[in-house]
């Protein structure tokens, strides 16, 4: 198994290295390890995922802080992966106090992790949100373990539609230190072509929001290094539970056929 320093320093080397970063998304122990199974580089944590497998809905402190964490933690241990923690806002609205959720996160063995500029109920102002990612950087730089941080600017889903604000605050967030930059929300090659033609900093893309009829190669054809998918292999497990139950619930058990061999989970959870 690496250390935590090592996974740091893999996380790091995959963001400089050329070509695209497949960034998938589990939501516990058994997730990580299937994902690490088919050749995965790295794996970041889904709040939609948790949310989902604690049945409850999604949204802003839909799980508390320990509850993420602790998420964290199991994914973290699972595999030898780098992982990268979506750590919601840092459950502060102060800069300094929303920045030791990265000190928290590396306590349980994450290298790597995105903070959001969303209070709960409104995108933070400008130059608050820029604090908010230099508190970060300062805490990041502190920890004395390879981290990447990643700062986001949730405008686009959070139904603020300004393309040009979003650019801003990325230009700004790149300028205060973080390492990757992520808007939530571009669907279009057209649109990603023109973030990454502003910014200096790779960008990640999360496919939740995207267009599914792109490929990776031609997200990674206008500039995208990093790929990630949010809570949507979440959805799509409990999209594949449901038809089965369904299918249960009126007589039929034609979809054991599709099930994965317990023989081929043996070999992937006796690792």
């Amino acid at each position: 198994m690496r250390t935590q320093a090592e996974k740091g320093q893999e996380f790091r080397r995959l963001h400089e290295q050329p070509g695209l970063l497949l960034l998938p998304n589990p939501w516990d122990a058994g997730t990580a390890k299937l994902l690490q199974s088919l050749g995965f580089e790295a794996l970041a944590t889904t709040s939609l995922g948790m949310s989902n497998a604690l049945g409850r809905v999604d949204g802003d402190n839909a799980v508390s802080r320990a509850e993420l964490l602790e998420n964290c933690r199991v994914i973290a241990e699972a595999t030898d992966l780098p992982v990268n923690a979506d750590l919601e806002n840092g459950y502060a609205d102060d800069p300094k106090e929303a920045a030791t959720i990265l000190r928290d996160a590396v306590h349980v063995g994450i290298v790597g992790g995105s903070i959001e500029d969303w209070s709960g109920e409104r995108i933070y102002d400008f130059n608050h949100a820029v604090e908010r990612v230099q508190a970060s950087v300062e805490m990041v730089r502190s920890l004395g373990v390879p981290f990447t941080f990643t700062a986001r600017a949730d405008n686009l889903i959070r139904g603020v539609r300004d393309l040009d604000d979003t650019i801003r605050r990325l230009k700004a967030f790149e300028a205060a230190g973080a390492d990757v930059l992520y808007a939530p929300g571009l669907r279009d090659l057209a649109t990603m072509r023109t973030v990454v033609s502003e910014i200096g900093k790779p960008l990640n893309v999360v496919m939740s929001a995207g267009d599914p009829d792109l490929t990776a190669d031609q997200i990674a054809a206008v500039g995208v290094k990093r790929i990630s998918v949010g809570g949507a292999l979440s959805r799509l497990a409990l999209a594949a539970f449901m038809k089965g139950a369904r299918d249960m619930k009126g007589g039929s058990f034609l979809w054991m056929r599709d099930t994965m061999p317990t023989s081929d989970l043996k070999k992937v959870f006796c690792k």
